[in-house]
């Protein structure tokens, strides 16, 4: 039967409400499990500026704004329309767009030469012909530089590989090349395209317009630090109508922060007193949040009657914005945006319960009888783990793959008992470490200060001797699974994830999984 994607999607719907719980869900259709590999889901974490966006734009929403996309790239004298005679200042922080020109390289002998030096052969008169027309094209923009190398090649009958060896070596043009600023540049503020927008839309739609734009802008810093990048995400919004005033400002930042846990409100002057808003109007907004007090949120005014008039707006505009990484920021109490934006390119720091995740066994049975075959391993043991050696009990009894199987826990020496000390250790991760440890008074506040992981030597020890016991059966052979004294994960069938053994190595933690198990499991084939 064919694969329907339809089929896993809704399987994954039906149980994602149950990805909160520690381990990853095995998901098939129902019914379908034979027809299926086997799926695992698990709700993952979301970008916390990502996250922001969306509770933004959900907001934004329902506020009735609609979304629009305004344009990134702005020629500079859009900027020169905004800013007036100030824009020679402002143009200092914004970043101009360059690129390559196509070159216009010749051919001569030299050039000639040298590809037959790369390519073994004369290039003959057709050859060099194709070839000539071909540069011309490519200077004409005619043909992309995509399909330069690919051209090159079909002209002269050679493969790929020695084409780009003659762009690289023969083609001096090529080698020269240096990039040329444009006047076009990349959106500072999302101001920019407001007004391009509205320009275009507001004798042509109903009034007032309500929209907003969440993306991204771009800023020219000096360098980057703990506040400031030079790509930041700008969530603005602009209400344009006849009876628009600044109190509709006040309005929409009080609705907007309210959804993120502000509470009350102050407004003041701002004095960067930027030339496209109307002087006076230019407002700072500070909010104050039950555990961050007041803070610094949003800036909102009224867009000039002149730098309207100069895209022929015939109609008050006012402009909420606000940096959604400072709103993040603020939302997980960080004081690094770099950190928070790019995750990735600092230390990851795992905390105790992400490396218990990562803690589990290293075999474990397959088969519906397997697995209950690891818990009747267990329960044997629990039942008799105190009883004097040489001792022996059945623990289970059945068939695998028509094979009937019967299996023992068992001490086979004297003086010692069915269960060794630390078969009921348990394992717990506490500040980064990882720790097998018994329920004694020594080991008190491991237990309760640490992230249980929900594993003991006994349930690993089991799940190993389980799988041995189902392989084995399979293969028509009896299995005995001896644990004896453990000083390595391995030892008692415990796999920690390379990525949480990195961290703990350079943490300068410890895994410590030592102890005397002395438990044995054994299986025979009954007859």
């Amino acid at each position: 039967m064919r694969f329907n994607p339809e089929e896993y999607r809704k399987a994954a719907r039906d149980h994602f409400e149950q990805a909160w719980h520690k381990g990853p869900l095995v998901v098939t259709p129902p019914g379908r499990e034979q027809e299926y590999p086997r799926l695992q889901y698990r709700k993952a974490l979301p970008h916390p500026i990502f996250e922001m966006v969306g509770r933004l734009r959900e907001t934004y929403l329902l506020l009735g704004f609609e979304e629009a996309c305004n344009p990134i790239i702005v020629e500079e004298q859009e900027v020169y329309r905004q800013f007036g005679p100030e824009a020679s200042a402002v143009l200092d922080r914004v970043f101009y767009l360059g690129g390559l020109e196509r070159p216009n390289q010749g051919i001569g002998k030299s050039e000639l030469d040298g590809i037959a030096a790369i390519t073994g052969k004369k290039v003959s008169a057709e050859e060099e012909d194709r070839l000539r027309e071909l540069l011309q094209s490519y200077k004409k923009s005619v043909i992309d530089g995509d399909d330069l190398i690919h051209a090159t090649s079909r002209a002269l009958g050679i493969d790929d590989g020695a084409t780009v060896e003659i762009y690289e070596k023969v083609f001096s043009a090529f080698r020269s090349l240096e990039p040329r600023s444009s006047r076009n540049t990349l959106r500072s503020h999302m101001t920019s395209g407001w007004f391009m927008t509205l320009s275009h839309i507001w004798e042509k739609r109903p009034l007032p317009l309500r929209l907003f734009s969440i993306d991204r802008c771009f800023r020219r810093e000096q360098e980057e630090g703990p506040t400031r990048l030079m790509s930041y995400h700008s969530a603005s919004c602009v209400i344009a109508g006849e009876d628009v005033t600044i109190e509709d400002g006040k309005a929409v930042s009080r609705a907007l922060l309210s959804s993120f846990g502000y509470t009350d409100f102050r407004f003041q002057p701002d004095e960067k007193r930027s030339k496209y808003y109307m002087p006076g109007s230019q407002t700072e907004v500070y909010a104050r949040h039950p555990v961050h007090d007041w803070v610094e949120v949003a800036t909102f005014g009224m867009y000039s009657p002149s730098a309207l008039g100069e895209y022929g707006i015939g109609i008050p505009v006012m402009n909420l914005g606000l940096g959604v990484e400072r709103l993040a920021m603020i939302a997980y109490q960080s004081d690094d945006v770099r950190r928070l934006t790019f995750p990735q390119f600092f230390p990851i720091v795992l905390t105790d319960f992400e490396i218990a995740r990562a803690i589990s066994f290293r075999e474990e049975p397959k088969s519906p009888f397997g697995k209950n075959l690891a818990r009747s391993i267990i329960s044997a043991a629990e039942s008799h783990g105190t009883e004097p050696g040489p001792c022996s009990f059945v623990a289970s009894e059945g068939e695998i793959e028509g094979r009937p199987v019967r299996v023992y826990v068992e001490e086979p020496e004297s003086g010692t008992r069915l269960l060794g000390p630390a078969c009921m250790n348990r394992i717990y991760v506490l500040s980064g470490s990882v720790m097998g440890v018994p329920d004694t008074e020594k080991w008190k506040e491991v237990r309760e200060a640490g992230v249980d992981s929900g594993i003991t030597y006994l349930a690993a020890t089991a799940a190993l001797a389980a799988a041995r016991i189902e392989e084995g059966a399979r293969c028509g052979q009896p299995v005995t699974v001896q644990v004896k004294m453990a000083k390595l994960p391995s030892d008692i069938n415990i796999r920690i994830e390379d990525y949480a053994m990195r961290y703990i190595t350079d943490q300068k933690k410890k895994v410590d999984l030592r102890g005397p198990v002395f438990f044995t499991v054994r299986s025979e084939l009954v007859t």
